[in-house]
């Protein structure tokens, strides 16, 4: 079966935003217009296509991205619509990895926020080209302007302005397309009617202005145009066009729309945009893999006619059909009821379905082309970021770096039966979300789960009640703190036991030297002459490793250490990988509580828009909290307050904040990174894990 689309005709875009800038509402628009739905749902109704799960109907936020499929002028656009709440993080990651092109959604009230910036970053990581659209302007207090401005200082300053309102607040009519200069209406039933007329006169010299900045910039791309520019001639729609989507491509420049998805206004330009402006599969650099068996770098190009290559990079447990497997093609062809090979576990798995995803609904294909983004049923052992190759031309593609959790709960059982369903939920959450951890405390025999927030966990916990039916009682929230050293220090241990027959034997001296945060953990191998066979390195790395994890100080996991092995000595008979892992394990231990050990603690950014009449005890409280003013500014009456907080400071702080605040202020905290406890913290951390 031919492909129906051609290549250059595909687009594989998300929406990316801060949470509430309305990236749902937004979606929902494209839906709608694009004839994929009949009608449009709303966020406020809990009736939306793309928030299908019980807990974002109920919450009115995005927790996981969906997926779907629609059709605009001959092109076939893959859409993800991805959460803006920072406890879900990952999800924007996975889906920015596969992506090639992104919407990023403002609030044209706020303009760029915290999240708005995380996103940002998490699409320049990955060089996703991408356009922009201020939405919103129908709200009280919004501004055009303020939110450009806030995206040139904070995010960018390549973005330019393609677009302007005619009007704000109530008095939103349309907006100006500043490429054509024409005023565009949106009538009809939900707007769904483009009407294109001349720009009214109060509005001609704005939208003049605002044309010639955008010229400028523009022209500034291509020698041709910035001579037409500067000798005053005139220059078309096309030629701008032209300019703009190569400077898109190169991440030279970022378009600028506007209007207001809850009105209608505004949202088909963008749909002309992902079109006209952002790349197909052919427009972006081949994927580079390495070869599982020689580590040589192989690309692939996005073309049906190479070898088959995926990237998995989500994974869904779905009440009706199991585990979903999600995946970008990359190139070749997939045909139902083949093997594949992944490459990453070296097993084959069988392709028994191959799914298009329309949010929660499926719709099945015989097969999938290079390019195209689907979904498959029933594999046994592939996981986040594994790659699905042809078997007879292995390749392994850049995996997806996931951040670390930084808070845990206690869980336990209610019952005896809901033990071993515990245990198999949570190994399949686990599956699907890479941020979300489990492990097994074995002083105290409990069971810890991990996350990135306490909405995270909590999300968790009510999907373990709803899906998989477990009764659980939960602890407090804990802090996932990490243990390191500040300086450089020397460790030597002698492994021997002697009781007869065979004994043991294994002799270390290692050293151990401080890395920068969030650099991890490296092992160097300088053993010179043999003094350690070969055979015996890696159980002293498994040593040093397996005491990483228990801490020195108060039992947290170590990190940013390098460990460097350089002499030691062995017997002919007695020495085994046994006694080296254990005088592995010893000599790190002791040299690490000679290099002056400390606590880590997570720190989160934190933002607080509070009135004025407050900002005094807000600032206060937040001093209270070891918190670090970092600025404040303000915004349409509103204080903006940012500051660096541990994360055990802000437990139960959203409650603290309405409370005093009389309920009108809000806050949004993202994770920023480890630093040092300070001694007295570090002290009753101590005891408190004695206790």
């Amino acid at each position: 079966m031919a492909r129906q689309h051609p290549l250059e005709t595909l687009r594989n875009i998300g929406v990316i935003a801060h949470i509430d800038a309305g990236k749902t509402t937004f979606s929902e628009r494209l839906l709608f217009y694009t004839g994929v739905s009949h009608k449009i749902g709303e966020v406020h109704e809990g009736d939306t296509v793309m928030d299908w799960m019980v807990q974002e109907r109920e919450r009115g936020i995005t927790i996981t991205s969906a997926a779907t499929t629609m059709y605009w002028r001959n092109h076939q656009i893959n859409l993800i619509d991805t959460p803006g709440h920072i406890d879900f993080t990952a999800e924007v990651q996975r889906s920015l990895r596969v992506l090639d092109g992104a919407v990023v959604v403002f609030d044209g009230v706020a303009g760029v926020e915290p999240q708005s910036e995380t996103v940002w970053r998490q699409a320049d990581k990955y060089m996703v080209p991408r356009v922009c659209f201020i939405n919103k302007l129908d709200r009280m207090g919004a501004s055009f302007e303020k939110s450009f401005n806030s995206i040139l200082k904070k995010l960018t300053p390549n973005a330019v302005a393609v677009a302007i309102p005619m009007g704000l607040e109530e008095n939103l009519k349309g907006v100006v397309d500043l490429i054509k200069m024409k005023a565009l209406y949106f009538e009809g039933d939900k707007g769904i009617e483009v009407v294109e007329k001349e720009i009214p006169e109060e509005w001609k010299d704005e939208a003049q202005t605002w044309h010639h900045k955008m010229l400028e910039k523009i022209a500034g791309e291509d020698n041709t145009l910035t001579e037409k520019f500067l000798e005053g001639k005139e220059i078309s729609a096309d030629e701008i066009k032209n300019v703009l989507r190569k400077s898109v491509l190169a991440y030279k420049l970022v378009p600028v729309f506007c209007g207001s998805a809850l009105k209608n206004k505004g949202v088909q330009p963008i749909l002309d945009a992902v079109v006209e402006l952002l790349p197909s599969p052919l427009d972006v650099p081949a994927q580079k893999g390495t070869d599982p068996k020689t580590g040589a770098v192989i690309e692939k190009k996005a073309s049906d006619d190479e070898p088959f290559s995926a990237l998995v990079f989500k994974i869904a447990t779905d009440p009706y059909v199991g585990t979903l497997t999600f995946f970008r093609v990359y190139s070749g062809v997939l045909q139902k009821g083949s093997y594949v090979l992944n490459a990453n576990t070296g097993e084959q798995e069988r392709i028994a379905r191959i799914l298009r995803m329309h949010a929660d609904e499926r719709q099945e294909l015989d097969v999938i082309y290079a390019g195209e983004i689907g979904a498959t049923v029933g594999l046994k052992n592939t996981s986040t970021g594994n790659t699905l190759c042809d078997k007879e031309h292995p390749v392994i593609l850049e995996k997806i770096v996931f951040p670390e959790p930084v808070i845990g709960i206690r869980v336990e059982p209610k019952t005896k039966s809901d033990q071993e369903k515990l245990i198999m939920s949570i190994r399949k959450l686990t599956q699907e979300d890479p941020t979300f951890r489990i492990k097994e405390d074995i002083e105290t025999g409990e069971t810890i789960i991990s996350g990135m927030g306490e909405l995270h966990l909590d999300i968790i916990a009510d999907r373990l009640r709803r899906e998989f039916n477990v009764e659980a009682n939960y602890g407090r929230p804990q802090v996932a703190y990490k243990e390191t050293i500040t300086t450089e220090a020397n460790g030597e241990e002698k492994y021997v036991r002697q009781s007869g027959g065979k004994g043991q034997y294994g002799h270390v001296l290692l050293t151990v030297k401080p890395k920068e945060r969030g650099q991890g953990f490296e092992f160097v191998d300088e053993i010179k002459g043999g003094a350690i066979p070969k055979e015996f390195i890696k159980p002293v790395e498994k040593g040093v490793v397996e005491a990483m994890d228990k801490g020195v100080v108060a039992g947290y996991p170590m990190v940013d250490i390098e460990v460097t092995l350089y002499d030691g000595s062995y017997h002919e008979v007695d020495s085994s990988e046994f006694a080296f892992k254990i005088a592995g394990s010893m000599a790190f231990q002791k040299a690490a509580k000679a290099a002056k050990p400390c606590i880590l603690e997570p720190i989160m950014k934190m933002e607080i828009v509070t009135p004025e009449d407050f900002f005094g005890q807000v600032i206060s409280d937040v001093n209270s909290r070891r918190g670090q003013i970092k600025e404040t500014s303000e915004r349409v009456g509103m204080k903006i307050i940012d500051a660096l907080v541990p994360l055990s400071e802000t437990f139960g702080y959203v409650t603290a904040l309405r409370s005093l605040t009389e309920g009108r202020a809000s806050s949004t905290m993202e994770f920023d990174s480890y630093q040092q406890v300070p001694a007295n913290v570090a002290q009753e951390i101590i005891e408190g894990k004695r206790k």
